[in-house]
Formats: structure tokens, sequence, C-alpha cells
């Protein structure tokens, strides 16, 4: 799978995608809803701070030439004074956003400083600002993070302080306190099987990228920089490990996963100078983990593995029906559609059109009647640094209507976003991605 541009370098996501169509009775009015995108650029004239854009699902699927969010937060004056009031250090470089289960509040990680920053989701005020442990080296970072289906708690990928962190969260009360008891210290662990959780020829790299959860309020998967992945279980005090993988099962770089027919789908990629090309996806059943099995149990099933040139795996999202997944890839701006029941890979579908010969593909979201997918593309400066496959020239959002019942899709138009600095140049790279259901009451 060549290049579409010259000199490019890019990220995949992995994507799961609803049908198109309706059955049976009249379908019910779509549920309005709003898109989230992260700008991970600083605010400007800052060496800190971000920009999240909102967007009306109505206005980014209608005339999109004249599509403008509705609502800009700068992450430079609130949040950051709050940072700066709560922790002594001002936020850098906005990553990954999720929503909570009643979609009432927004978490957000800054991958730079290890700053979370909770947010009222419809007045989008930011509420508590919490930053993660130093870790090996001294290092801190909040790389992504993954509420609990109860709402109980934010679990943080802590990636240069390789530990896993957890957020006690009451979103009613709006009390947000950080468990430095539950953290699971992931380079200096031991697993239940007496193995050291990190080490040569098992786990090299331990640093986390994304946790998730199923929908069963099950254990969180952990993603491992420099491949094999742990599996915890984020109700105890400490975290404890409750599956082990090394790394000739699971790939590296993994970012992330994704929920489907009983089945948690995840990829692995590029995108590291150790590791720049690959194109990985794998399923594992929800459930059957336990401290007493032994090494790679439950078993891994390896969908598909390319290790050509030009490939990196990233980024998850779901679908209502869970028929298609859809695994982006960043550097071949292409997706791969596999069958959610049975793994297999159905088709290519390329995301390359007039708007844009290179969108760089990020992460994606999916409308709630997943007829419509979102996808941030990254910037031409991107903050990943080098080399790393992110390289991108539109920034912005890529819209595509999803066809042929979740096979296929058709890009439709390009939002774009900047943010150049005093020099001219274009520093707007977006990166995190989400769909939130306004409630009827607003």
């Amino acid at each position: 799978m060549g290049k579409w541009r010259a000199a490019a370098v890019a990220m995949l996501a992995v994507l799961a995608l609803g049908g198109a169509g309706t059955t049976g009775a009249a379908a019910a009015p779509p549920e309005p809803y709003e898109v989230w995108l992260v700008d991970q650029s600083d605010s400007a004239g800052r060496s800190s701070g971000g920009t999240i854009r909102v967007y009306a699902g109505d206005d980014v699927t209608r005339d999109l030439s004249q599509a403008e969010p509705v609502q800009v937060i700068d992450l430079g004056g609130a949040a950051s004074s709050l940072c700066a009031a709560s922790t002594g250090a001002l936020p850098v470089r906005p990553h990954m956003i999720v929503f909570n289960r009643a979609e009432t509040h927004a978490a957000l990680s800054f991958v730079a400083s290890g700053h979370v920053v909770v947010f009222d989701a419809a007045t989008r005020r930011p509420l508590a600002c919490l930053r993660t442990e130093a870790g090996a080296g001294g290092a801190r970072q909040a790389h992504a993070l993954w509420p609990t289906e109860d709402d109980r708690y934010l679990i943080i990928a802590n990636q240069n302080g390789k530990k896993l962190e957890r957020i006690s969260t009451d979103y009613a009360a709006g009390r947000f306190v950080q468990e430095p008891a539950a953290t699971l210290d992931l380079a200096g662990c031991t697993t239940p099987n007496e193995a050291p959780c990190q080490a040569p020829g098992l786990r090299p790299d331990n640093a986390p990228i994304c946790p998730f959860i199923a929908s069963d309020n099950g254990p969180v998967f952990v993603s491992l920089r420099g491949g094999g992945m742990l599996v915890a279980d984020w109700r105890t005090t400490p975290m404890s490990i409750v599956g082990e993988y090394d790394d000739a099962h699971i790939p590296a770089n993994g970012c992330g996963f994704i929920e489907a027919e009983g089945f948690v789908f995840g990829d692995g990629g590029g995108g590291t100078p150790a590791n720049l090309d690959q194109f990985s996806v794998f399923r594992l059943p929800m459930g059957g983990y336990s401290p007493a099995n032994p090494p790679n149990t439950p078993a891994v099933e390896r969908l598909y593995d390319d290790e050509a040139a030009d490939r990196d795996a990233h980024g998850t999202a779901v679908s209502t029906r869970e028929r298609h997944i859809w695994v982006g890839d960043r550097d071949g701006n292409v997706a791969e559609v596999f069958d959610g029941v049975t793994g297999a890979h159905e088709g290519t579908v390329d995301l390359v059109s007039p708007f844009s010969a290179d969108p760089t593909v990020d992460l994606f979201a999916s409308s709630p009647d997943h007829k419509w997918i979102f996808a941030s593309t990254r910037g031409p400066h991107p903050l990943s640094g080098d080399p790393h496959s992110s390289h991108g020239s539109d920034p912005g959002m890529l819209v595509i209507r999803v066809t042929a019942d979740g096979k296929s899709g058709q890009v439709r138009g390009l939002i774009r976003v900047s943010n150049p600095d005093a020099a001219g140049l274009e520093r707007a790279d977006p990166h995190g991605i989400r769909v939130r259901v306004v409630p009827a009451t607003g």
C-alpha cells in the first residue's frame, strides 16, 4: 500500500461502523448531537492550552462549506487557570477526550503535562484539574483515559510515567479525586504468573497507550508501546493484573480497542522510530480473565497483519449493530473493513477525495444513527515528533457518509481548522474527537 503523497507519515484508526439503512416502521427522528474536535496545538500566543471546537451534528452533515463551530473552547483560558491553581502547572497538549456514560461530562487528557480536566459538557465549564504522578525517570503524561461504565472512575494511561492511574468520579456532586493507592506500576510490577510486567522479549516497553473497558464493565484492557498487553481489574486497590500477553501475541503501539459481538477488537501499528510501519488487527473475548490463567489466555485471534511500508494503526469507535469494523490507515489514506461477527477482512475504503489528497486521519467518531463518520485529520507540523506517522496536509475534520450498509463510505467534505504561529506556520494539529448526544432538555 503506497503513500498518496510524497514524504507522508501518518497514523491509523480502528472504527466500528453501523448500517446506514433502516427497516420496518418509520425511523425515529435522529437524535441531536455534537462533535467535539480537539486541536492539540497551543493557544494563540502561548506555550500551553489548546482548543476544543464543538460542532452541531446538523451543521457538519448539510452544507459543509458553511460549517462553523457552535462554540470554541480556548483551553488557555479557564482550564489553564484552574490547572495552575490546582496543580501549580499549566496544561500542555490536549490529546484524548471522552464523555462519561451519561454524557453529562467530558474528560480531557493532556499528554505533555500529564493533566486531566473534567468539564460540564452542557456549559463547557471546567470543573476539576488533576495531574498524573511522576513515574519512570520523573516523567508524567496523560496520553489517554477511559470512564468505567458505572461512571465511578476514570482510568488514566500515564504513558512515559509507565503507570495506570485511577480517578474517582462523582459527576452529580462535582467531586473528582485522584487515588494514588490504586496506581499500578507497569514498569516495576510482577504478573500473577510471577513474570516481570516489563522485560525484553516479553513486554519490552510498558508505556501505556490506551485503556478500554467494554460495555459489560469488565476489566480494563491496556495497550503497551513496546507490544504485549496487560488486562487489569480496576476495582481493586491497587488495581491488579488479571490478564498478561507478550509481544509475540499482541502488537506494539495499539490505540485502541472497540467492542463488537462479544469481542474486543484491537490494533497495532507503527509510529515510533523503532517501528514506523505496521498494520495489525486482533480480537479477544470480552470475558474469561483471571489471575489464575496462564499467560496469553484467553487466546488472541490475529485477524490481519501487514508490515509493509506506509502502514500504521491507531484509534477506535463503536457501531450500534456491530456488523462492520473499519480500520483506518493514515499513511495509505484508506480504511480496511472487517466483519464484526467473523473477523474476516471484507474490503478497502479510499479516504482520498477532492477535499484532501492526504487526509491523514487520526481518530474517528460516528453519529448516533451511524450514518456519518467524523475523523480528525493531522496538520503539517504535528506534535508527535519525528520520525512519526502523523504528518498531514489538511488539519481539520473529515466527514464521511456511510454506504453499502456499513461496508463502505464516501467522503463528503473536510472542515478545516487553522492556528498559524507568529511566523505564519500552520500549527493546527487535531487529534481527539468524540460525539455527544444532546439531551432533549438541552
